[in-house]
C-alpha cells in the first residue's frame, strides 16, 4: 500500500479573514480523506485555535519566508493560500525540490515585478477563485491557471440565539451586512448614505453591521445620530445573525469572489450586491440575487426598497440562489484540489 498523500498548507496572514475561512475548509474536508497535513502559519495565527481537533495535522510556525523551512517533515505537494505564502512555497521549493501550487483570492492585478514572475512561474499551477482572477492570471503566461471557486461554510445555528435576536428586532426591517470594515474594499458608506436617506422615511428599517476593521471608528462616526444603523461588532455566530435578516446588502468595491455571499444564499436571505469582479460568478442578477453598479447609493437606496416591498421576488431568488450552492460546497471545493494535486503529483513522477 503506497504512502498517504502529504500536503503542506501555507498561510502566513495575521488575521482571519475569507481567506483563512477557506484555509479551514479545505483542511478540515481533506482531513475527512486521510491525507495527512501539514499547516505552516504564525505562531499567533487564529488558524491554530480554528484547526486544532484536526487530525494528521501538524504545526509549523513561520512569520515571513525564511522562517520554518528547517522544522518541516518531507511533503509532496506544497498549497500557499495567500501572498507571503507564495513566497515562501518558492523558497522552499528552492531549498528542497518540493512543488508548490497557489490560490490567487484577490481581484488586483499582479504587479508584473521580477520576484513575482520568478514564484508564479515556479508553481505548478495557480489556482483562481473567480473568473476574472482566472482571466488576469492566464494573461501574464506565468503558470497553468485552473480554477475553483471558495466555498460555504454550513454555519450552524443556535435556535435560543436565534430566537432573542429576532425579538430584539421585532417589528423592523432587518438589512444586513457582515464584513471587514474596509471601506475602500467593501463599501460601508454605500450603506451609511442609504440609512441616512431612510432614516425619517422608512423607519421601520434598521441596517446590522458585523465586523472590524482598520475604518471601524471613521464609519462610527459618519453614522452619529443615526438610530437605523446598529455596529455589531465581529461575531463568531455569523449564522444565528443571518438567520435574523430580511435582507443582505453587499456594496463592495472589489472582491475576489465574494464567500459570505454563499452562507448568506445557504440561509436562504435575498441579497443585494455589487456588479464588480468575481461577484458576478455567485450572483445571478434576477435569478439569484439583485446586482447593482458598484459606489453607486442611489442604486442600493432604490434595490433595496424594491426588495422590501416586494417579498415574493425575495422568496423566488433565494430559491434560486439555494439551486446554486451544490457547486459551492466545502466537499465540492476540497473534491476538485484532491483531483488536482492527484494530477499534478501524477505528472510530476512521470
Amino acid at each position: 500500500m503506497s504512502d498517504p498523500l502529504h500536503i503542506c498548507h501555507v498561510n502566513l496572514a495575521r488575521n482571519f479573514r475569507g481567506g483563512e475561512r477557506q484555509t479551514q475548509l479545505l483542511i478540515e474536508q481533506l482531513a475527512a480523506h486521510d491525507i495527512v497535513q501539514t499547516l505552516v502559519c504564525r505562531q499567533d495565527s487564529p488558524l491554530r485555535q480554528a484547526l486544532s481537533g484536526v487530525e494528521n495535522l501538524d504545526l509549523v510556525a513561520a512569520d515571513q519566508m525564511w522562517v520554518g523551512h528547517r522544522c518541516m517533515p518531507p511533503v509532496d505537494l506544497i498549497h500557499a493560500h495567500e501572498a507571503r505564502a507564495v513566497h515562501w512555497a518558492w523558497l522552499h521549493a528552492r531549498l528542497n525540490g518540493t512543488p508548490y501550487i497557489l490560490t490567487r483570492r484577490v481581484p488586483q492585478p499582479v504587479k508584473d515585478k521580477w520576484f513575482n514572475r520568478q514564484t508564479y512561474r515556479g508553481a505548478a499551477t495557480a489556482v483562481a477563485i473567480s473568473s476574472p482572477i482566472e482571466a488576469h492570471l492566464k494573461a501574464r503566461h506565468w503558470c497553468p491557471v485552473t480554477r475553483i471557486p471558495s466555498a460555504l461554510s454550513h454555519f450552524t445555528r443556535n435556535t435560543t440565539v436565534v430566537e432573542t435576536l429576532r425579538q430584539r428586532f421585532e417589528g423592523r426591517y432587518v438589512v444586513g451586512h457582515v464584513g471587514a470594515l474596509v471601506d475602500r474594499h467593501k463599501g460601508q458608506s454605500l450603506i451609511i448614505d442609504t440609512a441616512r436617506r431612510l432614516a425619517d422615511t422608512h423607519p421601520d428599517i434598521v441596517f446590522l453591521l458585523l465586523g472590524s476593521g482598520e475604518d471601524e471608528q471613521r464609519l462610527k462616526r459618519e453614522s452619529e445620530g443615526l438610530d437605523n444603523v446598529i455596529w455589531e461588532g465581529f461575531q463568531s455566530n455569523v449564522g444565528d445573525y443571518l438567520a435574523a435578516m430580511d435582507l443582505f446588502v453587499f456594496p463592495s468595491r472589489n472582491e475576489g469572489l465574494g464567500s459570505t455571499l454563499l452562507d448568506v444564499m445557504d440561509a436562504e436571505v435575498p441579497i443585494i450586491a455589487s456588479d464588480v469582479d468575481g461577484i458576478p460568478d455567485i450572483v445571478i442578477d434576477n435569478e439569484s440575487g439583485v446586482l447593482i453598479a458598484p459606489s453607486d447609493a442611489e442604486a442600493l437606496h432604490d434595490a433595496v426598497l424594491a426588495m422590501k416591498d416586494d417579498p415574493g421576488r425575495g422568496a423566488r431568488l433565494t430559491r434560486g440562489a439555494c439551486q446554486r450552492l451544490e457547486a459551492f460546497t466545502p466537499e465540492a471545493m476540497a473534491s476538485q484540489y484532491r483531483t488536482l494535486y492527484a494530477r499534478l503529483l501524477d505528472t510530476s513522477t512521470n
